[in-house]
């Protein structure tokens, strides 16, 4: 009897998860292009929806028994989930960075709650994903609401759709010439190949790195710089 409790316990669980991500990729695929526009404006008719999963995040604690790939997805859907609610709370803007609360930017405000605790978008990001969840295609599952990052995804992540999610997210974001501007000889990359740069060079060169998603190939002997980081919020 108790191992047929414990199973449909499980079941149950697994539906909430499923339910609950559905709703913010819902609201992900009516509000974000797939060039990563956000609308903010209808988003904000939509915000109750958002709360609904924001209070979800609030009571979850991804499980021990989770798979990298369940609780990489769970805190990355987390990240921009809580990204645009700050966005939203202080809608209209123009940038992310206008956002403070005694004296602290939008990172380092504590108020993003997941499982009971709380955390800020550094604590998520670097504490928990960089440092426990390390995968160098990160930096572009999660999303900073500005100009230069790597789009916004309009799909929220699972544990099915994640790693090759994230491998398309790389390889459109290493091609946008808009972020980076690559040739045989020269590479004009985004800041946070240079602000990052160790998490893309564990296993070889940044040119290795980029040389996996790159269109063109790139030569090794490449002169490298980066370019100005706008921080122009990502929307219409």
């Amino acid at each position: 009897m108790k191992k047929i409790l414990l199973s449909l316990l499980t079941i149950f669980t697994i539906a909430q998860i499923n339910a609950q991500t559905e709703i913010f990729n819902g609201l992900l695929q009516k509000h974000v292009t797939s060039d990563g526009i956000v609308d903010y404006k209808s988003f904000k008719a939509d915000e109750s929806k958002l709360d609904t999963y924001i209070a979800y995040l609030e009571k979850t604690s991804p499980a021990k028994s989770w798979s990298e790939n369940k609780k990489k997805a769970f805190w990355m859907n987390a990240y921009n989930a809580y990204t645009i609610k700050t966005i939203l709370s202080n809608y209209p803007l123009k940038s992310i960075m206008n956002v403070k609360k005694k004296g602290k930017d939008a990172w380092n405000i504590p108020f993003a709650k997941v499982g009971g605790k709380t955390y800020t978008l550094n604590n998520i990001e670097h504490d928990i994903l960089r440092k426990t969840l390390f995968d160098a295609r990160i930096h572009v599952g999660v999303n900073c609401a500005s100009g230069s990052c790597p789009k916004l995804g309009n799909m929220a992540f699972t544990e099915k759709n994640v790693d090759a999610s994230l491998e398309k997210l790389m390889k459109e974001f290493v091609n946008d010439t808009t972020r980076n501007k690559l040739s045989n000889k020269k590479l004009q990359l985004s800041s946070i190949f240079d602000w990052y740069k160790g998490d893309f060079t564990k296993k070889g060169s940044l040119i290795d790195y980029l040389n996996k998603y790159a269109d063109v190939e790139i030569s090794k002997k490449a002169r490298t710089s980066y370019l100005k980081y706008d921080w122009t919020l990502n929307g219409k």
